[in-house]
């Protein structure tokens, strides 16, 4: 099983606002199920001393080395992975994220975190939850990248069409002098969906999840007329949910959200395109050093594996490329998302067959140049 801990917004806000003159970065692909889990270890610690060896400060050097060698000792952490180690660290703090992402391996010693590869794990986050709904039972499952799907308990949740409805079935006249039949058993199903709404509230609430629904016609449209869950994916999972486990769900939501990431990505490429034309698309890299420092971009797609050595002036953001640096160094790419994330812009890690053209950024500008 893998165990990962998946940064937040405010976690990624708060990498990419820290500064300090040693700020390791370092990513360690792991195994999670793997007969020499000690492997893990080695080769987080040769990475540890490739990063101490670029420290000249002794006193940095003494205190990021307890860090990280507390971090080494620790039996219990390594007996737990996920994909990719990563590991944030100056000689005052130290953050960890086990992600389910593959990531390369690096080690980056510098004033700044190198954050642009952890944002993979927050760009498209196979976590969602499922609303499995019939007029005889509803649960609320949530799935993650990493454990089973689990049920999630709401309190106050009607335990059926029938029973909200306070009906020992849903026969009969309509309230309010409705007629009954097929009208009337329509109206309770729609309060019974209004009901449930009303109960995830609370949970959804502040999440930006996406919910995949199960159901079946009619209660499907009837419930999606009263949803106000604006993350509610169009996509069902279709048939009677009252027949899928858990993990069934789970598994035909995981192919839903690979399809809803597929079209949003295919839509973002549209959207540059249009806004290219409008004047609102760059692919240029100065271009989007320029406009990220003056925080004019809305959103940024940066490919997740390439590295553009060079620097950004604070002021005016000029773009100054470089022939080398130091292995793995955040450089131009890392620097400009940092920048566009700070100015409150949109940022997707995504693989180069995912960018607009042959190049390792493209941006949506807020307003033309």
């Amino acid at each position: 099983m893998l165990h990962t801990d998946i940064p937040t917004r405010h976690e990624i806000e708060a990498l990419i606002n820290a500064s300090a003159p040693w700020s390791v970065s370092i990513y360690t692909p792991t195994e999670a199920d793997t007969p020499t889990p000690e492997e893990n270890r080695i080769a987080f610690t040769n990475q540890t001393r490739d990063a101490l060896d670029r420290i000249d400060d002794r006193k940095a050097r003494t205190a990021l080395e307890q860090e990280l060698d507390d971090l080494i000792d620790d039996e219990d952490f390594w007996r737990f992975q996920s994909r990719t180690l990563v590991v944030h660290a100056t000689p005052d703090r130290m953050r960890t994220f086990r992600v389910p992402n593959r990531l390369d391996a690096g080690v980056t010693v510098g004033d700044r975190f190198f954050i642009k590869p952890l944002l993979r794990a927050v760009t498209f986050p196979q976590s969602a939850f499922v609303l499995a709904l019939a007029e005889g039972s509803v649960r609320l499952v949530q799935i993650t990248p990493d454990r089973p799907a689990a049920d999630v308990r709401v309190t106050d949740m009607p335990a059926s069409a029938a029973d909200y409805a306070r009906k020992a079935s849903l026969s009969g006249r309509a309230p309010k002098g409705r007629i009954q039949g097929t009208e009337g058993r329509k109206v309770r199903v729609r309060q019974y969906a209004r009901a449930v709404d009303a109960e995830l509230r609370p949970i959804l609430s502040g999440s930006d999840l996406p919910l995949v629904l199960a159901a079946a016609e009619p209660i499907e449209g009837l419930f999606r007329s009263v949803n106000s869950y604006d993350g509610l994916l169009d996509e069902t999972i279709t048939g009677n949910p009252e027949h899928l486990t858990d993990e069934q769900l789970a598994a035909r939501a995981r192919e839903i959200l690979d399809r809803h990431y597929e079209h949003e990505l295919a839509d973002l490429r549209a959207l540059f395109e249009q806004r290219r034309a409008e004047g609102r698309g760059a692919t240029d890299l100065a271009d989007i050093a320029r406009a990220a420092t003056f925080g004019t971009v809305d959103t940024l797609m940066v490919d997740i594996d390439a590295t553009v050595h060079g620097s950004i002036a604070e002021d005016d953001g000029t773009l100054t490329l470089a022939t080398a640096s130091d292995i793995e160094a955040p450089g131009v790419l890392d620097e400009i998302a940092r920048r566009v994330l700070l100015s409150g812009g949109r940022v997707l890690a995504v693989r180069a067959a995912d960018l607009p053209e042959s190049t390792p950024a493209a941006a949506i500008l807020r307003y033309a140049p």
